[in-house]
C-alpha cells in the first residue's frame, strides 16, 4: 500500500501557487479596451473577445476540476463552439480567476482524478493544464492588446515542464505543430514556440 506520507510530499512537490499568474492574466485584462475587442489573436479562430470569453470558461472549469465538481463545465470540449463574453465579464473574469487561485492552494485539489475539457486525467496534470493555460494566454492576450507580459516565473516554469513533454508524433491535437525557437531564448519564447505559436507574432498594421 503507498505511504500517505509520501503521497502528500509528492502533492506538495507539484503544487504551483495560481495567485501570482491569476493576477497577472486579471490585470491584462482589465486593461483591454472596449475598442480591442474585435482585434485578431495569436489564436487565428479568436478575436480578443472569443479569447477572453475562453479564458473565463477555462478558469471557471478548472475551478470546478480541481473541486471535482464533475459537471457542464468539466465536461465540455473548448472546441465544441467559439466562445464569447457578456456584459459584466470584466467582473465575471476577475471573480473566476481569484477564485481559481484559491481553489487550487488546497492539496486535495492536487491529488486523485478528475475531469477537463470532458477528458478524465489526474488531478496533479489537471493543475499543470490550467497553469499552462493561464501562461500561454496571458501572453495571446498581452500581444493582441499591446500591453507589457511578465508571466509568474513558477508558472512560466510549469508550464514549459509541461509542454516539453508533448512535443512527438502523440502531440495532442488541441496543440499546433512547435515552432522551432533556439535554446537561448528567454524562456516565455520557448513555452510560446511549444505551444505552437510564433513568439515574434504581432497584430498586423
Amino acid at each position: 500500500m503507498p505511504d500517505a506520507t509520501d503521497a502528500t510530499d509528492q502533492t506538495a512537490q507539484q503544487m504551483v501557487d495560481f495567485g501570482p499568474q491569476t493576477r497577472t492574466v486579471a490585470r491584462l485584462a482589465d486593461g483591454v479596451g472596449e475598442d480591442q475587442l474585435g482585434l485578431a489573436t495569436p489564436c487565428p479562430e479568436y478575436a480578443v473577445r472569443n479569447l477572453l470569453g475562453h479564458i473565463l470558461g477555462l478558469t471557471v472549469a478548472f475551478g470546478d476540476a480541481a473541486r471535482k465538481n464533475l459537471g457542464p463545465t468539466t465536461d465540455r470540449s473548448p472546441t465544441a463552439s467559439l466562445p464569447d463574453i457578456t456584459d459584466g465579464w470584466r467582473d465575471a473574469l476577475a471573480k473566476a480567476l481569484d477564485e481559481l487561485a484559491q481553489t487550487w492552494r488546497d492539496p486535495q485539489a492536487w491529488q486523485g482524478m478528475t475531469r477537463a475539457g470532458g477528458v478524465d486525467l489526474p488531478a496533479g496534470v489537471a493543475g499543470l493544464v490550467a497553469l499552462d493555460e493561464l501562461v500561454v494566454h496571458g501572453w495571446d492576450l498581452a500581444r493582441a492588446t499591446g500591453q507589457e507580459y511578465d508571466p509568474e516565473e513558477a508558472a512560466l516554469g510549469a508550464a514549459h515542464a509541461f509542454l516539453a513533454q508533448s512535443t512527438g508524433p502523440d502531440r495532442p491535437p488541441i496543440f499546433g505543430p512547435v515552432v522551432p525557437v533556439p535554446d537561448d531564448a528567454p524562456l516565455l519564447d520557448r513555452v510560446v514556440g511549444l505551444s505552437g505559436r510564433e513568439p515574434q507574432w504581432r497584430p498586423a498594421p
